[in-house]
């Protein structure tokens, strides 16, 4: 259990892969606050993490608002008494549609669910975790951070932030002990994927090299290493976890 005695946070850790992180950094020991918008399903995933062993609590927060990620990491660490650990997933996108097509309201929803609630999460974790001596943050960006697409500008836009963030900020923390990494899936299944595609789980297969896409388990293993000691000696990376996409 190589989480056993941290204390850490998950944003939309209600389903897909903050669901399945929250179930992993349990499993290794890890104490958390699950952090969505909807109270239900993240009480849904604390009794999940109760059934087998661990401890979980859940916190209803809007991230896209800068007072509410605020908020939450104030209550970690009201509650835990410090901060060691934070997976900043909330995120998503609309239909695909350009960028001329897309309306402001849209584009300034995806902008603040993808990049701003990532960089104040960021923000208020660092300073929680300097009054520690140190911390791992996670940040997940996208393949869509490392390469473009039609239709999504606003998410591809916000994604690269989201490494730069994440490099930037591993730079400025890595003296301080705080590492600082981002994870970078490809598609896969979880909500939000099969609503992009009508229900259609294997609608990317033939453009993935391993000819499948993932399952939130196995981006959830991803986060789990880059917070454990295993990771030690990484900060500032991107890890792609997406069948070999990125790679060519």
């Amino acid at each position: 259990m190589d989480l056993a005695g941290k204390y850490g946070l998950v944003t939309g850790a209600g389903s897909g892969m903050g669901r399945a992180a929250a179930l992993a950094m349990a499993r290794e020991g890890a104490t958390l606050l699950l952090i969505g918008r909807r109270i239900e399903p993240l009480e849904t995933v604390a009794r999940e993490i109760e059934a087998a062993g661990g401890e979980a609590f859940a916190w209803s927060a809007d991230v896209t608002i800068r007072e509410e990620i605020q908020g939450a990491v104030a209550e970690a660490v009201t509650r835990f008494g410090r901060l060691d650990l934070a997976f900043n997933n909330a995120g998503g996108h609309a239909d695909f549609k350009p960028i001329d097509r897309t309306s402001e309201q849209e584009s300034e929803w995806v902008i603040d669910l993808n990049f701003k609630a990532a960089y104040w999460g960021v923000k208020y974790q660092v300073e929680a975790m300097r009054a520690n001596g140190g911390g791992a943050i996670v940040n997940n960006a996208s393949i869509f951070g490392l390469k473009a697409m039609p239709g999504i500008a606003h998410y591809v836009a916000s994604k690269f932030a989201v490494v730069g963030l994440t490099r930037a900020v591993a730079l400025e923390s890595a003296d301080a002990g705080i590492r600082v990494n981002a994870i970078c899936p490809g598609g896969t299944e979880t909500p939000n994927f099969l609503r992009v595609t009508g229900g259609d789980a294997h609608a990317m297969d033939d453009v993935v090299p391993m000819k499948r896409i993932g399952q939130p388990q196995e981006i959830a293993e991803a986060v789990v290493w880059l917070m454990s000691s295993r990771a030690a000696y990484v900060t500032g990376a991107t890890l792609s976890v997406d069948g070999g996409m990125s790679a060519g």
